[in-house]
């Protein structure tokens, strides 16, 4: 199983925000089992790098290889930014982006807190509970 882990599920994890940790690091633990591939859009790293911009350079560069050694970065390319600058259907351009990277990394399901955002996705958009049930059914 193919998963694209939205920017807000890493956050979580990281920051351990509340009452998200909890999921968002068991989302991070199926990443790391062999049954699980996770990825991460490019633009999600620059996005933590810079949300993470009050902590030091070397604990920043640090909490970022860990997120590159868990999860596959994936982009897209010029004429898949192009085609979602030119999508509509969007009302977010970012969730656009998110969802062209997850078809570029052939991901079953993208894992996000906000799944309303993804109404118009391609790919299948799950909450972390959503994904545990599925999970737990194999």
């Amino acid at each position: 199983m193919v998963l694209l882990i939205d920017a807000n599920i890493v956050l979580d994890y990281l920051l351990k925000r509340e009452p998200f940790y909890s999921d968002s690091k068991k989302v991070m633990e199926l990443c790391g089992s062999e049954t699980v591939d996770g990825c991460i859009a490019l633009h999600t790293v620059t996005t933590i790098w810079y949300i993470l911009r009050k902590f030091p350079d070397d604990q920043r560069r640090s909490v970022l290889r860990t997120i590159c050694d868990l999860l596959e970065v994936v982009g897209i390319s010029h004429d898949e930014v192009v085609s979602a600058i030119d999508n509509s259907d969007f009302k977010d351009f970012e969730d656009c982006v998110q969802t062209k990277c997850a078809k570029s990394a052939q991901a079953d399901y993208i894992i996000t807190r906000n799944t309303i955002d993804f109404k118009q996705s391609e790919i299948a958009v799950l909450t972390p509970k959503e994904l545990f049930e599925i999970v737990d059914k194999r």
